[in-house]
């Protein structure tokens, strides 16, 4: 983004987009910060905030202007100490963020991914069969589905051991609520921080981890030199902090489109191969990671504002991907789309390593799904769950009704 002389002062907005009633809705919140400007000062916390495509997804590519060191959540790491050791992943930019990368690209190849399809979409057969078999045609599809899916296979691709991995989604709601301000939600996380933290730690040491994981191979990475020591266990952190709260609730926002959305869901049962397509859209029409923050490195124009050097920007994901200046009837989930370009895994050197993975895990779940499932609805309305960064469920009842 071009630096020049002729700026203005940005619109302005005591909005606080982590108040609970935005957070719970943030669909009103995200149009009213579009229609306002390109470029909002949130005075609450004096950052500005980027809610069209266009900025959003300049400001993701544009690593050397606008650095993730600083943290990618409201704390600047120049001034203020990381809760944790930064990810060498979300929270380094290069040449710290090289090799790390580097070393995940090598180990989450297509290759990879395709030894693990027969594997995965045999467990997620079972998975539906079970679940139909014991709960019926009205169920919790949050647990049943979009966590129990995730929690089986992914870390089971990692190295982990069965035990503990109901810790994975609580420590992952910690690290995204992190991210904002330290209000009531990362208070009511305070007094576990200590044990969530410890028991992810112990999961990323060599000894933990199987032989024949994705873990096993960032350490066989550090043996190489490809990594240091120090670095091996922060990449497998990254790994399990990233990769499971995500793809959950990106399956639930691709569970809720189906439900909510019945002709979609009898256009997948026709075309299956749309599996990953729809996967997608719900990325892009519920963003299951709503915001991220940037840090200026040099003062910096963006549409006639300037940004100080040192100044936060807060990127508005979810908003970018209902954009209507990028996409045509943005609000709506359509299989006929392509939501290619939505900004819901990020965008540039950053954009998230492991999606194909997460892609992988949805084709797997939605394809059994189909073979088996002629119909789905909303049994009752769906509950979220609060989250600074994450737009997460806590419960979503569908009811269904089996292919004969």
């Amino acid at each position: 983004m071009p630096e020049t002389t002729a700026t203005a002062a940005a619109p302005t907005s005591d909005a606080d987009p982590f108040a609970p009633e935005h957070l719970a809705d943030p669909d009103p919140l995200h149009q009213h910060l579009r229609d306002t400007g390109p470029v909002v000062h949130l005075t609450r916390y004096n950052v500005h905030a980027l809610a069209r495509h266009q900025e959003v997804h300049a400001a993701l590519v544009d690593w050397g202007t606008f650095q993730s060191g600083a943290g990618v959540g409201l704390a600047n790491f120049r001034h203020e100490k990381p809760w944790r050791p930064p990810s060498l992943l979300l929270e380094a930019d290069p040449p710290h963020h090289d090799a790390p990368r580097r070393v995940l690209r090598e180990i989450l190849t297509p290759l990879a991914l395709r030894r693990l399809r027969e594997t995965w979409q045999t467990v997620a057969d079972e998975l539906v069969e079970t679940v139909l078999a014991e709960q019926g045609t009205e169920f919790d599809a949050f647990t049943a589905l979009a966590t129990a899916f995730p929690l089986r296979v992914f870390p089971d691709a990692v190295g982990l051991g069965p035990y503990g991995r109901e810790n994975l989604l609580p420590y992952g709601n910690m690290a995204f609520n992190a991210f904002g301000p330290r209000n009531d939600l990362v208070q009511a996380d305070a007094h576990r921080v200590a044990e969530l933290s410890a028991w992810v730690n112990d999961q990323c040491v060599r000894e933990a981890l199987s032989e024949d994981g994705f873990g096993a191979r960032i350490w066989a990475a550090a043996d190489r030199g490809d990594l240091t020591p120090a670095q091996a266990p922060l990449v497998v952190r990254s790994l399990l902090t990233a990769g499971v709260d995500t793809t959950v609730h990106g399956l639930a926002a691709a569970l809720y489109a189906f439900a909510t959305h019945p002709g979609q869901w009898q256009r997948l049962r026709e075309r299956p191969e749309l599996a990953r397509v729809a996967f997608d859209e719900a990325v892009r029409w519920q963003s299951p990671v709503q915001t991220f923050f940037r840090t200026a490195t040099k003062d910096v124009d963006i549409a006639g504002t300037r940004i100080p050097e040192g100044g936060k920007i807060l990127m508005f994901l979810g908003a970018a991907n209902r954009d209507p200046r990028r996409w045509s009837d943005p609000d709506r989930f359509d299989l006929a789309r392509d939501p290619s370009g939505h900004v819901g895994f990020g965008m540039g050197i950053h954009q998230c390593v492991g999606q194909h993975v997460a892609r992988l895990e949805a084709e797997c779940l939605l394809t059994a799904l189909a073979r088996r499932v002629a119909h789905l609805e909303l049994a009752g309305p769906p509950r979220r769950h609060l989250n600074n960064t994450l737009r997460s469920w806590v419960q979503l009842p569908i009811r269904i009704r089996t292919a004969s």
